[in-house]
């Protein structure tokens, strides 16, 4: 074919590293047809004042480059997969994940070393519910503001706001060449990243077999195995942006290792569990684990009420 591989992405200078990163990888495999970008703005780039939540949460940062790609002016949606909802779309398909990068929460600050560090009533910056909780968990004394925009206007906004810490992820961070910003990667003891955090996500058209074909020499088997059990955990919740849920996960001589959170909004109530299974099936380690959780008392948590 003569056409380009279209990527969709949104323009922000992480998701445009991203679409850069997976481009400069397909072009060897798409050879010698050429890779392009299409950029696409999608709702939370057009709404950078309102709380995620207020929005609803699902598909703010990937529904219209979704809708891209369903109407044939992309090939393939590059995704910050942590955006990425699981309710899946009919005609699409998550066809491969690259190897993750890292998956931490970086505490970020002018003014403290340590997130431990910080004083009584100290103000700290993040746009996730599920770091406000889990900020909230273990110091119910600090102020959280909400913090929109990208990487460099919250950076920007602790500065100017004279803010105490912000929380953004690692990753982000150091795809930007900001990783000396990082005051503290956070104890994921505590903090458990999102489902997806610090992994890309590429979807395609279901019926689209030359470009999925393409994409799958991207796949990193053990990424692909652990977002897959992290997000059929996600998907058996029934929880999104608008319940604070957090994990962790890794592999190891072919048996996959998952820890999920679940947390009320205030912070104030916390269910754990681990559960281990074959890495050759991940949605039933993460369906699994689901249940443990369940089981655990994590239902009462997992109906947020109205936004705030």
């Amino acid at each position: 074919m003569n056409t380009p591989l279209r990527l969709g992405t949104r323009g922000s200078p992480l998701a445009l590293w991203q679409a850069n990163h997976v481009a400069d990888r397909l072009r060897p495999v798409a050879a010698p047809r050429a890779v392009a970008l299409v950029r696409i703005e999608t709702d939370g780039d057009r709404d950078q004042a309102s709380a995620l939540s207020a929005m609803g949460g699902f598909g703010v940062f990937t529904k219209a480059i979704q809708n891209a790609l369903l109407a044939n002016r992309a090939d393939v949606a590059v995704h910050s997969l942590k955006d990425l909802p699981t309710i899946p779309e009919p005609e699409l398909e998550l066809v491969a994940v690259p190897p993750r990068g890292p998956t931490g929460d970086a505490f970020v600050s002018s003014k403290h070393r340590r997130f431990d560090d910080l004083p009584d009533g100290a103000v700290v910056g993040t746009s996730s519910l599920r770091r406000r909780a889990q900020v909230l968990n273990r110091r119910r004394d600090l102020r959280l503001i909400d913090l929109r925009g990208n990487v460099d206007t919250r950076l920007r906004k602790l500065d100017e706001q004279g803010l105490d810490a912000i929380i953004l992820a690692e990753a982000g961070l150091i795809r930007l060449g900001l990783q000396d910003r990082i005051t503290e990667v956070l104890d994921p003891s505590w903090m458990l990243p999102a489902v997806g955090q610090g992994a890309i996500g590429l979807e395609c058209r279901a019926a689209d077999e030359e470009t999925k074909h393409l994409v799958e020499e991207l796949r990193d088997p053990a990424t692909f195995a652990r977002v897959s059990a992290e997000r059929a955990m996600l998907y058996a919740l029934g929880g999104g942006c608008l319940v604070p849920i957090g994990t962790t996960s890794k592999v190891a001589d072919g048996v996959l290792t998952v820890r999920g959170a679940v947390l009320s909004g205030d912070g104030r109530r916390r269910v754990v569990a681990t559960h281990a299974g074959p890495a050759d099936a991940p949605l039933a380690v993460g369906q699994e684990l689901a249940a443990m959780l369940v089981a655990e008392g994590a239902v009462e948590l997992l109906d947020p009420g109205p936004a705030p």
